[in-house]
């Protein structure tokens, strides 16, 4: 099995409120193909390159989890220690806007406003069986 790329941008979400809308702004613009993700009670999509089935990047509905998220493209960034990196980027100047997962089990991410006020995630992958 592959090893996470910590440090790196492994993930991008676009998170609106009209997650249909711009999904097929995103199909027809990029040429991505978006595959339904199965949230609570509604999907968000998973966008797929031309042709494949590798995803590429997230659009998804403001709710739940995502409710107070603002519309823009939002980075992950892979840590092998959550907890650990967001303590550190909160003594940092940044501000957490979404809480700690209560498990990593399944892996888990946080969302943070960095001292300059942009948001990003970090994102601490599932622990390997």
């Amino acid at each position: 099995m592959t090893q996470p790329a910590f440090g790196r941008i492994t993930w991008v979400d676009l998170t609106v409120a009209d997650a249909e809308g711009i999904r097929d702004f995103y199909a027809d613009v990029a040429g991505w193909t978006p595959a339904p993700m199965p949230m609570e009670g509604y999907d968000d999509f998973s966008m797929m390159l031309p042709g494949t089935e590798e995803a590429v990047a997230g659009v998804c509905h403001a709710r739940g989890a995502n409710a107070a998220l603002p519309p823009m493209w939002l980075v992950y960034i892979t840590v092998a220690d959550l907890a650990a990196a967001s303590a550190r980027a909160v003594a940092r100047g940044a501000t957490a806007l979404t809480e700690l997962p209560e498990s990593l089990e399944h892996g888990g991410y946080q969302v943070l406003r960095d001292p300059a006020g942009a948001a990003f995630a970090l994102f601490q992958p599932a622990p390997e069986s």
